[in-house]
């Protein structure tokens, strides 16, 4: 039965004002001009999040399938359709039971997959990771959990400048994960390398990295001048000025920048006490840092509040919503099936008023509660 929705229609070619969506069963059969509408709400694709460690009060980065569950509900609820766990710096034996935990969710579609941040990242860049479990990339870690996993491992971020990084990296491409260059020290000449080897991410731009320098412009302006990367931002007003988050728009374009929250279990909660990886986090005025150091240890963000930010900052709507759905969900191999209001692909979508608050949300051809 096809079934239809209305208003202005957000595309990868532009805004249908007066458009509408239609899908039967799964799929979208239909996205059109539809001039009986008269100021409708905004019809956006499903968000696609391909970096967040929990939200709600739950988390990620235990590699507890319950936990994991109630996060990807409250991000659903916020419209994000399609999301990867991201675990943090962790001991091996919590990555190999992640990995066998949320593989069945992985199956089922509650999670598109498992990204892990770390456990081979810098000591000098690490930020909020777990300096107790920094080590250097495994190549035998890395099969034995594709192989525990089959598809459920999407994506691994690591410092290209660790030793056993570029071979690492060609063993994650060659099974068709993602590699993502992070929280790392890496020169310039040393990111390239990482690039050269299959390195198609960048993880969290600007954040947890050796900031750009005239005459070692390190890990920032690799990425940023590689037209084969997609780059992370996470627009929260906190972990980029608004500044550097349209400047680094402006030079990658919609097509290369994903906006992602990063948000850990304290989105969508009070302020207050949490953890992450084993360390304490406070969160106070929604910002959530490490009680030891003070350092950003994510956020408590969530997609709609990523794209409304974005917009704030001056960036079209049509590009926005490239940043929030259609390019990461390229970026993670996923770009046939979801991302954008397009003809064949799951019919996933959201509804915003006109404060660009969710009003209903859509996946796979139903309504979420």
């Amino acid at each position: 039965m096809t079934v239809r929705v209305s208003g202005k229609v957000v595309t990868p070619n532009g805004v249908i004002r007066q458009g509408c969506v239609e899908w039967d069963g799964d799929r979208i059969t239909a996205v059109a001009e539809y001039p009986a509408v008269r100021d409708g709400h905004w019809i956006l694709p499903g968000f696609v999040d391909m970096h967040t460690h929990g939200g709600g009060g739950h988390t990620f980065t235990t590699g507890d399938a319950g936990q994991a569950r109630s996060a990807a509900a409250f991000h659903l609820a916020h419209g994000t359709t399609t999301l990867l766990a991201s675990l943090v710096s962790s001991p091996y034996e919590l990555m190999r039971s992640a990995t066998v935990a949320y593989r069945p969710l992985v199956q089922e579609g509650v999670l598109a997959g498992v990204h892990f941040e770390g456990p081979y990242l810098s000591a000098a860049r690490c930020g909020a990771q777990n300096p107790e479990f920094l080590r250097d990339p495994s190549t035998d870690e890395l099969t034995e959990l594709i192989e525990l996993g089959g598809d459920t491992i999407r994506m691994v971020t690591l410092a290209p400048e660790r030793d056993g990084a570029l071979n690492a990296i060609k063993l994650l491409t060659a099974h068709r994960v993602v590699a993502a260059v992070g929280h790392t020290d890496a020169t310039y000449d040393e990111t390239r390398a990482a690039l050269a080897a299959g390195a198609s991410v960048g993880t969290h731009l600007f954040n947890g990295m050796r900031p750009v320098h005239h005459r070692e412009p390190g890990p920032v302006v690799a990425l940023l001048d590689a037209p084969n990367v997609v780059c992370e931002l996470v627009a929260d007003g906190v972990h980029l000025h608004d500044g550097t988050l349209t400047f680094a728009t402006s030079v990658v374009g919609p097509e290369r920048a994903a906006l992602i929250t990063d948000a850990m279990a304290a989105a969508g909660m009070a302020d207050g006490e949490y953890e992450l990886g084993g360390q304490a986090v406070t969160v106070a005025d929604g910002v959530a840092r490490l009680a030891s150091d003070g350092a950003i240890a994510g956020s408590t963000l969530t997609m709609d509040a990523a794209l409304r930010h974005a917009l704030a900052a001056g960036i079209p709507m049509a590009d926005a919503a490239r940043m929030v759905a259609t390019t990461p969900a390229r970026a993670i191999g996923l770009g046939d099936r979801v991302g954008a209001l397009q003809v064949g692909l799951r019919a996933d979508l959201v509804v915003l008023d006109e404060e660009l608050n969710v009003v209903r949300v859509l996946r796979g051809g139903s309504w979420q509660e």
